[in-house]
């Protein structure tokens, strides 16, 4: 599946190329019902030491994500999905090689407009990782705490989503379940991912669901994007909140150079009793492309913008 996963995400590269290279084919309607947005990224970093007597390390390391949203509008209909993927590693001078990013976040919600802006909805989510995790800093020596869908996080529900422009997407889900999966053996002991019993590969949550996305333009070529979410079970401890926030700056230098900074919390009763904190930072290879002009470019088409 991890294969796959990253097979589709090539090939989606390769199509988005194949489309920026013929962009002077003039186009019959310019406004699709399809439209593609996304982000390639390749950040290297290196540090080198020779009879530096402040000390340090000799390391190198290398990270490599794909970042897609591609969004389909006609009429009443709104069918978004968004694509994640990343994996990173760093490999330091008598330590060895751990990960510094890891993630696969792929998620689709499907909308039919009700009323102006809102949408009765439904879709579904899945969170992962490729790779093994390990206590002691990914120590493959230490105590393995992930894996592979160890944890797999897989949510489905439905709801209303509130969208009133390409900026800020609510969706709002009080029928919701979720699955946590656990399909390491190592890792299925009991209270581990909140399992109830040793063995056990899954667990079965049933709550509300709330989660938005809120892009902002800070300055030419400087762009912050905002994700929340927030889950309670009604089946068994409420109050027990999993939250979680996260932001990406992205700094454009030129069509190929860009930086990125990203930011990551996490609150999870079932994982750990502490706010958990992720911080990256790198610059690099970045690609950037727009395919297709949206529905909601269109003036006679911002509804949003005639209140």
């Amino acid at each position: 599946m991890k294969k796959l996963l990253l097979l589709f995400a090539v090939s989606i590269g390769v199509i988005s190329f194949a489309q920026e290279t013929n962009k002077d084919i003039p186009a019959v309607d310019s406004t699709k019902a399809w439209s593609i947005e996304g982000q390639n990224t390749l950040m290297l970093n290196q540090a080198a030491f020779s009879n530096w007597v402040g000390g340090g390390a000799n390391n190198v390391g290398w990270l490599a994500g794909v970042n897609y949203n591609l969004t389909y509008e006609k009429n009443k209909d709104l069918w978004e999905n968004i694509i994640i993927l990343g994996y990173g590693q760093n490999n330091t001078q008598g330590i060895g090689t751990r990960k510094t990013q890891d993630v696969i976040n792929l998620s689709t919600n499907y909308g039919r407009e009700v009323a102006k802006n809102w949408y009765v909805s439904a879709g579904a989510s899945l969170q992962t990782q490729f790779a093994a995790g390990y206590e002691d800093g990914n120590n493959p020596e230490a105590l393995k705490i992930s894996k592979f869908m160890a944890p797999g996080y897989l949510n489905v529900g439905a709801g209303m989503t509130y969208r009133p422009n390409d900026n800020l997407t609510v969706t709002l889900r009080p029928a919701n379940a979720r699955w946590t999966f656990v399909l390491d053996k190592d890792l299925q002991t009991a209270g581990t991912y909140g399992l109830k019993n040793n063995g056990d590969s899954s667990l079965f949550q049933f709550g509300f669901l709330g989660t938005a996305i809120y892009k902002v333009k800070l300055m030419e070529n400087i762009n912050l994007t905002n994700t929340a979410s927030v889950f309670s079970n009604y089946l068994d401890h409420p109050d027990h909140l999993v939250l979680a926030y996260g932001a990406v700056l992205n700094m454009k230098i030129n069509k190929y150079i860009s930086s990125n900074i990203t930011l990551d919390l996490l609150y999870d009763h079932n994982q750990i009793q502490k706010t958990q904190l992720k911080q990256t930072l790198g610059v690099g290879l970045g690609y950037n492309f727009e395919n297709g002009k949206k529905r909601s470019e269109r003036k006679d088409n911002q509804s949003w913008q005639n209140k």
